[in-house]
């Protein structure tokens, strides 16, 4: 029984994990391409921060819809719903002429960033509470790989021609569907899919969304990951705009070229943070298994207390990195800057890995709509930083801007909610019970 129980949640973290890489890929399929549309079209730098924010206007209230739906209706279906429609509509701007009319048709194809949340719901229901953060490291981190292969693979692949891309990207993901839809399962057990159905309601949504723990959690997603979607973005753009004449220097030429080397020297920061994310779970595993708890204020005897400080560690890691990095650029180094992107993804890791290490440990009942609470509402990260980017009189300086103005006092929140040493999850705006089975 063991046995095939082992075998079947092996099965379905490998279909979650295709389903969630090649959604990542349709995803940043448009960042990939941004130096040829914006030659194509003729954006200006404003224009293509747009585009580059554009990617997550989805993301946050879809993915709260998609975590709802993941629990009531289970994540097979839901799964195979976003990549059909995603796809179809991929194929659809494939053959679009209008900018206009490309512009929303790419909007709603970076709906499948929604799938993140499916995923993890999928995976929370399959595997066990001292081998969650190995298991959700090893899906989110191969599925965010996607934007990486998409940076480094499709220029190589398909040149300036963003069309057939995207038809190719389109017809792919139809097929996944098929597949998700035909052997996908939802849990281990019934009893599990009952649960997270019963624990659907609105009582419950209130109760995650009005807890301190949550907020933070989602504040800490929202420097990690909502940073990575950002920089997934804008990257691409900020390389080609930011470093022209040392690209060139290097022997690329014409837009072809410089958005080889802009996508490739973006891919670093997305394979890293891709990369290091089933590390970023397996440490979260470790710490609680050593009982490392060396942070000051965080709680330090609750059972789940080691994953909470290995969180904290990542976030103030992430917020070095990113001052880090507007050095390396007001510097003028390619080098230096590519370097610091090494680093930075690695930290990322650090903190998407940690987050979903904790969410499905502290709201186990309904994994769906924590995970999309905490998943959806920080992608607003990835919609606000590259309007932030773009807005800077020197295209460096943003990095540092958001560390000081933002990542601070996020970090700063998350180590104030998880200073309970009585469960922190008990703990919220609103006093509101949660629902019990």
């Amino acid at each position: 029984m063991d046995q095939a129980i082992g075998t079947h949640k092996v099965e379905q973290l490998v279909i979650a994990t295709v389903g969630f890489f090649w959604c990542f890929l349709m995803w940043f399929s448009t960042a990939a391409f941004s130096p040829s549309i914006a030659a194509h079209y003729h954006l200006g730098i404003g224009a293509l921060g747009l585009l580059a924010s554009s990617a997550i206007w989805m993301a946050p209230v879809g993915r709260m819809i998609a975590g709802w739906a993941a629990d009531r209706f289970g994540a097979p279906r839901t799964f195979a719903l976003v990549l059909a429609v995603c796809g179809t509509v991929s194929i659809a701007s494939a053959y679009t002429t209008s900018y206009q009319a490309l512009f929303m048709e790419r909007v709603i194809v970076a709906a499948a960033g929604v799938s993140f949340v499916i995923g993890i719901q999928h995976v929370a229901q399959w595997f066990e509470p001292h081998e969650i953060g190995t298991a959700e490291g090893l899906y989110a981190g191969t599925g965010n790989a996607g934007a990486g292969v998409g940076a480094l693979l499709l220029p190589r692949l398909f040149g300036t021609s963003f069309q057939s891309a995207f038809l190719w990207l389109g017809i792919i993901a139809l097929a996944i569907s098929a597949w998700y839809l035909l052997r996908g399962r939802a849990a281990r057990s019934a009893a599990r899919a009952r649960t997270a159905r019963r624990s659907s309601d609105w009582k419950s949504a209130l109760f995650i969304w009005s807890r301190y723990i949550a907020l933070a959690l989602m504040l800490a997603y929202a420097m990690s990951f909502g940073l990575e979607t950002a920089l997934n973005a804008w990257l691409p753009g900020y390389f080609a705009r930011g470093f022209h004449a040392e690209i060139l220097a290097l022997g690329f030429s014409g837009v072809a070229g410089l958005q080889i080397a802009a996508g490739t020297f973006a891919a670093v920061q997305s394979f890293n943070a891709a990369l290091f994310r089933p590390f970023a779970g397996y440490m979260s595993d470790l710490f609680q298994r050593r009982g490392w708890t060396p942070l000051p204020l965080i709680a330090k005897t609750l059972p789940y207390a080691p994953r909470l400080h290995w969180l904290g560690l990542a976030l103030i890691l992430i917020t070095l990195a990113m001052a880090g990095l507007t050095a390396a650029g007001l510097s003028g180094s390619l080098h230096a800057s590519v370097a610091v992107l090494v680093v930075l993804g690695i930290f990322i890791s650090f903190g998407t890995g940690g987050t979903f290490a904790l969410v499905p440990l502290l709201f186990p009942d309904c994994p769906g709509l924590a995970a999309g609470f905490i998943g959806g509402l920080s992608t607003c990260g990835g919609i606000l930083y590259p309007l932030i980017f773009a807005a800077q009189s020197n295209i460096h300086i943003g990095y540092l801007g958001i560390a000081l103005t933002l990542f601070i006092p996020f970090a700063l929140f998350y180590f104030w909610a998880a200073r309970h040493e009585r469960r922190p999850e008990e703990h919220g705006i609103f006093f509101i019970t949660q629902v019990a089975e």
